[in-house]
Order: structure tokens, then sequence, then C-alpha cells
């Protein structure tokens, strides 16, 4: 690789940093000092809406200006202010669908080569190679909008990769990847930072996923401020790396790995609680497809066909690699995409009283045919992307559409929001608006938000995404109770699209592959 291409390292440095978006009252980051040298790998820890996303958007250089934002302190790239070295930075966001621009897989690849000019000759080969190291083995001219959510997570890293920056910012790169996807992304990392010396931030719950990467391990404070910074084997109490030359001086106390585990943070061999396994035996199918294939695009199916049940009591794992269907199956069975061949049916219970998607015609026992109200109350969606079901203004009105559309009186819409609220950890942020929260804190809003209707079959698409280890704790114990059933409606059938084989395992879900 020519030196000519390659951006220089930059250092990272943060005096007294903070952003309070425009529309909250309380500081997404605050009292950020810290520097990370040239070619540095960091690992940046904290717990969900520590600050994290915002630093890294911070250094790249994206979080706006004074309409967009308040800013204090220092943070410079290289020297210079962070606004003004946007050319120096690839940034992966934490949802790759906001970060997908053009239509076909080689023109978004390219695009950011064609912004920092370079040259024409250079560039294809830079996507061709990029696309290859990612593991994105599509055509060129595939359109982005077919990709799934993990194929767009790594078209978004190619695209970083092929600029050749001299500082890469990872926010959850892996997150939605297959677990062989996951050591493949992280090796093709590795070896573009060997060839070019760049500097490496990323932010990752799969914390033991990037330790073979890091050198530096630095943790974000709930509060504001850095709780921890040094080696690995000095933050999270591993061996096998020597300490960093720019980590805090002082020894970092004994039992720092205990402490960082009690706030959050996902420390290796220190794992979260899990909820007891259920008592009963499974029930009644709620869900039952057969000889189901699904699609999103008319006439081309993408799996099926397939046979399943989806039961009251039980947590449906639907899991397999990236591209295989799995988003698309769990769309078709909560009725909002029509089958591509084959049948999903509700049960007689499960169906009684639905209202018809159209007048005049039968609501039937196929959730494809029901009402969006009759599906409201039956059978609740999360996506995978948690911003294409925002819909309100603040946190507190997210909550209260789905019981508000079911013509619900006000002091139980209240009663019902405030409850969800708390079980959520999201009280404090009633009054903001959604769009500024973190990936976790999103995540975990939709899934109140779905609950708040009360459905009797929950679709979940990668439901623990963005967690820290205390509130992915959380929300699998609410999925939990939810299977089991823990109030009038009973138990609950559970589909759970999902790369994390630890909610799995802690759910005892019974594991349906898709793309074998």
């Amino acid at each position: 690789m020519p030196a000519s291409t390659i951006s220089p390292p930059v250092a990272v440095e943060a005096r007294g940093w903070g952003w309070r978006y425009a529309t909250r009252q309380a500081w997404a980051a605050r009292e950020l000092t810290l520097r990370i040298e040239p070619g540095e790998r960091v690992l940046l820890l904290g717990a969900s809406g520590s600050g994290k996303s915002t630093l890294l958007q911070g250094i790249a250089g994206v979080l706006g200006g004074a309409d967009e934002g308040e800013q204090e302190g220092e943070l410079r790239v290289g020297g210079e202010a962070a606004a003004a070295t946007r050319g120096r930075s690839g940034l992966v966001l934490q949802d790759p669908d906001s970060q997908t621009i053009l239509a076909r897989v080689g023109d978004d690849v390219a695009f950011g080569c064609e912004n920092l000019g370079v040259p024409p000759g250079e560039i294809w080969p830079r996507v061709r190679a990029a696309l290859d190291a990612m593991g994105l083995g599509v055509p060129l001219d595939r359109p982005t909008s077919a990709l799934s959510g993990g194929q767009k997570q790594r078209l978004a890293l190619a695209g970083v990769l092929a600029m050749r920056p001299g500082i890469v910012l990872l926010d959850e790169p892996t997150a939605n990847l297959d677990p062989a996807g996951v050591a493949e992304v992280r090796d093709a990392v590795g070896r573009a930072l060997d060839a070019t010396g760049a500097t490496l931030i990323v932010i990752e719950h799969r914390v033991d996923v990037w330790l073979p990467l890091v050198d530096r391990v630095i943790v974000l404070a709930p509060g504001g401020g850095v709780l921890a910074d040094g080696s690995p084997r000095e933050v999270l109490g591993l061996g096998g790396t020597s300490p960093s030359p720019a980590a805090a001086a002082a020894p970092l106390a004994p039992d720092l790995p205990q402490r960082l585990a009690a706030a959050g943070v996902w420390v290796p061999g220190i794992p979260p609680q899990v909820p007891p396994p259920p008592a009963a035996a499974p029930g009644e199918a709620l869900l039952t497809a057969r000889a189901l294939t699904v699609a999103r695009t008319a006439g081309v199916a993408v799996a099926g066909p397939l046979d399943l049940d989806v039961r009251a009591g039980e947590v449906l794992g639907v899991v397999g690699p990236n591209g295989a269907g799995k988003s698309t199956l769990g769309l078709t069975l909560a009725g909002l995409l029509p089958p591509a061949d084959g049948v999903v049916a509700a049960s007689d219970a499960l169906a009684a009283d639905a209202a018809p998607r159209r007048r005049r015609a039968p609501a039937g026992v196929a959730p494809i045919g029901w009402s969006s109200r009759s599906l409201l109350t039956r059978i609740g969606t999360v996506f995978q992307d948690p911003e294409h079901q925002l819909l309100a203004r603040t946190v507190r009105e997210e909550l209260a559409v789905g019981p508000r559309a079911l013509g619900l009186d006000d002091d139980v819409i209240a009663a019902r929001v405030d409850e969800l609220l708390e079980r959520l950890r999201l009280t404090r942020l009633a009054e903001a608006n959604p769009y500024t929260l973190s990936g976790g804190e999103k995540r975990r809003l939709t899934v109140a938000a779905t609950l708040a209707a009360r459905p009797r079959v929950m679709v979940l698409d990668e439901p623990t995404f963005g967690q820290d280890a205390t509130t992915w704790a959380e929300l699998v114990a609410i999925i939990a109770s939810l299977r089991d059933g823990v109030d009038e409606r009973g138990p609950l059938g559970v589909v759970a699209v999902t790369h994390d084989d630890a909610v799995l395992a802690a759910l005892h879900a019974r594991g349906f592959e898709v793309g074998t």
C-alpha cells in the first residue's frame, strides 16, 4: 500500500470537553479530559448513556453547530479543533442504516474516497479490496436497500477502510453480525490498522472480541469524566498486555473489575445475573407457519420453506448467518409482510375479534389480514433499527402512542407509561427527544413502547443490542417475565431474532436456524 495514499495517524485530546443536545437539559458527555496518542488502539467502555457515542461523533466532527447543541471545553484531533478535521476520521455509526448514502454497494463504498479527492484510478481497487476484507461478497451494483442489517454494517466498515483515514472510530461495529462475521471483521480491521498505523477507538459491548487488538481501555463514568484508564490487564483484570504509556500514572484499584461490572460494564469472567428457567412447559401454539417462504421484495425469496410454532410460555430463538432472512421471517410472523408462499396462522384465541385490514374482507387467522389496531394488541414488533419505529417528540409520548391508539383512559395510560419508564430505566429521560438517546436507550424505549400495548406475542429483532451488562440483564428478566406470564394475559409467545447466544441461553430459548 503506497505511503502517499495513507493519512498519517493522529492524536486525540479532550480538555474538560462536554456536549449537550439542544433538546436536552442533561449533558450527553461532560468533563472529559484524556489524550490518545497517534496509533494507539483504544477500547471505549461505559454504561449505556455515559456518552461513548457522543464522544466518537465529536471526534469525527459531526455533532453539528450551536443550533444543534452546546459544547464546553476543547476536543482536538491532530492538534486542530475536531470540527475542522472531518476528512481525517473514519466513523462507523451505531446505526448502519443512517450511514448508507447511495443506492448501489460500490458507489456507497466509493463515496468517502471521492469526497477526499482520491485519484479516480485508485478508488475502485480500494472499493473492491475493502469489500473483500469485510467479507461482503455481493456485486458492486447490488442495491444497498436489499442488504440485511449485518450486511449494511459490513458496508459501512468497508467505506471507512477504503478511505484509509488517520483515525478509525467504530461504534458497536459487530452488534448485528453473526459469530463468524464478528471475528472476520475484527481481523480485517486489525490488518488495516497494521498496514496504515491508524489510531483506533472502538465502542463494543463484546469486550473479549476486541481485546486481542487493543492496548488501552478507557471507561467513561455515567455522570461525566473518566472512570478508569489503563491497559486491559489493569482495567479488566486480564493478563497478557503491558500498561499503556498514556494511561493514568497511579495504580488502579485491585477490585476495579468488580466495581466496573457492578456499574454495568461488560467485564470478561463476570457475567450478569440471569433469570431461572421457566417453571412450566410451553402452552398452545399462538402462531403457526407451514411451508412458509419469506421475501422482502415480491418474487425474491430469501428463506423457506419453513415450518415452526410460536408457543405461549416459550422463547423461539431465530438464528443464522447475516442475509439468511431472519428479520424478514420475523416481520412475516408479525403480520407486517405477506408470505411469499405458505401460510402464517394465528390460534383461534389470538385471532378472536380481530378486525380486517380492509372493509368487508374477513379478518381470518392470518395476521397479514388484520388491521393495524388488531395487530397492536396481539403481536408486538421491535424492529432491528430502533429509529424505524420512533413516532413522538418525547420518550413519555412515545410510550403512550400504543395505549392512546387503543382508546384507553388517560389515567390508565399514565400509570402504564410510568411503570415502563421505571422498569426500563428511562424515567430520567421521560421528556427527552427519542432521537437524542443513545443506541441502547433507544432499544429499551422501543421494547417499552411495544409492551405498552400488551400484546400476546412479541417479535423482537436484536432485543439486547447496545445494552450494558445491567440493562442487558434487566431486559432479559423482562422478556422472561413475559414468557412466564406475570399479568392477566398469561404466558406470552416470544420470537427473538438475535446473534446474542448469551440471551438465548439465559432465556432457555428453543433455537430455530434459518439459512442452513
